[in-house]
């Protein structure tokens, strides 16, 4: 692959339960007050956002270094322009895998399950872990 142009990974994300509460109450004390007083508690909307982030986290470590890297959020992805070479990596729920490949022509899509304890669904199937082994897949033409 050296002469000829590296794949780009491209990682779709919706935000999170706690960062809608940030875009919505601006600070996190704000965000707890406004759970609080609906019986809810900032912490287990927090340990799902950390879920998440390390989810993020291992799929990024597992792109080689060689390969171009593009983030997309759900609300971006009908202005965002996706590459004939480009593999897919959708990490969260079922409905974000859908909602990607109305967008797409091709370009294979891998459905991460950031906390399978949360989310159950068929079309995220694989745990961050095995995101390095998928996209090697991708790139050998084996998906």
């Amino acid at each position: 692959m050296a002469n000829a142009k590296q794949p780009r990974v491209v990682v779709v994300t919706r935000r999170t339960e706690y960062e809608e509460l940030l875009v919505r109450h601006a600070t996190r004390e704000q965000a707890r007050f406004f759970l609080d007083s609906r019986g809810l508690s900032i912490d287990t909307v927090e340990a799902r956002h950390h879920v998440m982030q390390r989810a993020l986290q291992q799929v990024s470590e597992s792109v080689p270094l060689r390969w171009r890297r593009a983030r997309a959020e759900r609300s971006d992805l009908s202005r965002f322009v996706f590459e004939p070479e480009d593999f897919v990596v959708a990490v969260g729920q079922d409905g974000l895998v859908a909602n990607v490949a109305k967008y797409l022509t091709g370009q294979p899509v891998i459905g991460i399950n950031p906390d399978p304890d949360e989310y159950q669904g068929v079309l995220v199937p694989h745990p961050a872990a095995a995101a390095g082994k998928l996209l090697a897949a991708c790139a050998s033409g084996h998906p």
